[in-house]
């Protein structure tokens, strides 16, 4: 009886090299052939091999500097309806890419820290990306108001006196609202905040 159950064992192995030599092969085959597949009809991209496409795929865009949007004298969409273009003035350095500026309709009004006095502002951004960081900017503005009000209501008084206080401010708006966009898209993309108005009382 012992030399029966010796010989069971060796038969298990054979069925165990089946599958080792032939479905793990078709199985590996037909998983390349299908990720193939896949690659072809653009279901993903491997870095790199899409070039600019697939970059785009995953974020803003970087504007060059001769695409940039420029204001026009005559209103909005004059030079379509056969106005003169606005034309890019023609000097050496400045900006590598364009700007695209978003105002905030509405002023914010914040306490200063351990003050009795408050701050009321405007603020516009600035992106040297392309329109999709101001389509994120307007999905998401009321995650991105209460950001800059809290940004606000930790200003001192001594900072909203002085222009390096000032500075400091829009540095810490800038990454305020890169956090939020950054949490709720994945990518933030404003350069810079500015204000268009500054009042202290």
């Amino acid at each position: 009886m012992s030399d029966t159950a010796e010989t069971t064992p060796p038969k298990k192995k054979k069925k165990g090299k089946l599958l080792l030599f032939v479905v793990l092969p078709v199985l590996l085959a037909g998983l390349g052939g299908g990720g193939f597949y896949a690659m072809q009809k653009g279901m993903f991209s491997v870095a790199g091999a899409g070039g600019g496409e697939a970059a785009e795929a995953h974020g803003p865009r970087l504007v060059p500097k001769d695409e940039e949007k420029r204001a026009s004298l005559g209103g909005e969409g004059e030079h379509e309806g056969g106005g003169h273009p606005a034309t890019r003035p023609k000097g050496e350095g400045g900006d590598k890419y364009a700007s695209t500026y978003y105002p905030f309709e509405k002023e914010f009004t914040s306490n200063l820290a351990d003050s009795v006095h408050f701050i009321q502002v405007g603020i516009a951004i600035s992106t040297p990306y392309d329109d999709s960081v101001i389509e994120s900017i307007k999905t998401h503005e009321i995650a991105i108001r209460s950001a800059i009000l809290l940004t606000l209501g930790e200003t001192s008084e001594e900072e909203v006196f002085t222009a390096e206080g000032k500075s400091h401010i829009q540095k810490r708006l800038v990454d305020a609202i890169n956090a939020v966009l950054k949490q709720k898209e994945g990518f933030g993309g404003v350069g810079n905040v500015y204000f268009t108005n500054f009042i202290v009382q």
